[in-house]
């Protein structure tokens, strides 16, 4: 499946979340970051950054990837967690079905060593992407990093298909995602739709089912974290002292001289921006974040 429709305007200025989160600090990493307690007090003041890139640090470390190992990034955004790949030694192809978000990742990173991009359907992978085939068991990692939940249901299925196939025996898929607690549908968790809009998604996978799709690919389940905490819930608690502080004339000038560019935010913006974070903090109380580590049979 092609989800470039679907996630037109995705992760850009057209949403009025990412450019207050652009504000914050969000540049080449846009995942939702890892905190722990003792650091939330930095976090309310210095912005999501350093947080954002240990999630990524903890996602790239399941992978076990060694130097000189092929690894594919799907879903690799602006394109920090694939060159973080390549410094690290390895060949590593980042993917994403946004042209925008490679281009970004092109111009960052693109004369990084060991990082190429392209743009291509993780759920539905090319005959080769930027001069690297992607043939069957070619692959010793796949990474996917909190893009999952952009593929719909049938498109997770295909990529768990596409990861089995391309990876060689003994090789292993990391895949972190937001996941229901429940199988019940989105909406009951999201009535007005601010969350799947401003993210571009139309589900998510129940927590349990992931595993049961993964072996019908033929994987087998190794690990299972669960992250919701250190992520979904710390991310809340911040999120809900942000919406606290912008919901007053002085909270928002205090905001503002903290991040100067939240200046260019109208009354109705800032108005949309909490009811934003508010839905958000809604729909977390049905959720939750695994990292899944999945791995092909064969010798390691």
């Amino acid at each position: 499946m092609d989800d470039s429709g679907s996630l037109t305007g995705a992760y850009s200025d057209d949403s009025v979340l990412f450019r207050v989160l652009k504000h914050l600090g969000w540049d080449a990493l846009a995942n939702i970051g890892y905190f722990t307690r003792p650091t939330l007090p930095v976090a309310a003041l210095a912005g999501p950054v350093f947080f954002q890139r240990r999630l990524a640090r903890r996602s790239l470390a399941l992978l076990e990837a060694r130097p000189g190992q092929l690894v594919l990034d799907a879903g690799c955004g602006r394109g920090d967690t694939t060159a973080r790949l390549g410094a690290a030694g390895c060949r590593a192809l980042g993917v994403d079905v946004q042209p925008s978000q490679i281009d970004q990742a092109r111009r960052r990173f693109g004369s990084r060593s060991g990082a190429r991009f392209a743009v291509a359907d993780a759920t539905a992978l090319p005959h080769q992407a930027a001069g690297i085939p992607l043939a069957d068991g070619s692959f010793d990692r796949v990474h996917c990093l909190e893009a999952a939940f952009h593929f719909g249901h049938e498109g997770r299925e295909s990529f768990l298909n596409e990861s089995f196939r391309l990876l060689r025996p003994g090789g292993r898929l990391v895949l972190v995602d937001v996941t229901s607690r429940r199988d019940r549908p989105i909406g009951t968790l999201d009535p007005n739709g601010l969350v799947r809009g401003t993210w571009r998604f139309d589900d998510i996978e129940p927590y349990e089912r992931y595993p049961l799709m993964a072996a019908a690919a033929g994987f087998t389940t190794q690990r299972v974290l669960d992250w919701t905490t250190p992520v979904l819930h710390r991310a809340a608690r911040l999120s809900a002292l942000f919406a606290g502080t912008a919901s007053s004339r002085a909270g928002r000038r205090a905001l503002c001289v903290r991040w100067p560019g939240l200046r260019e935010l109208d009354a109705g913006e800032w108005d949309e921006v909490i009811a934003i974070v508010r839905a958000h903090q809604a729909i977390g109380r049905g959720t939750c974040y695994p990292a899944y580590v999945f791995g092909k049979a064969g010798p390691g």
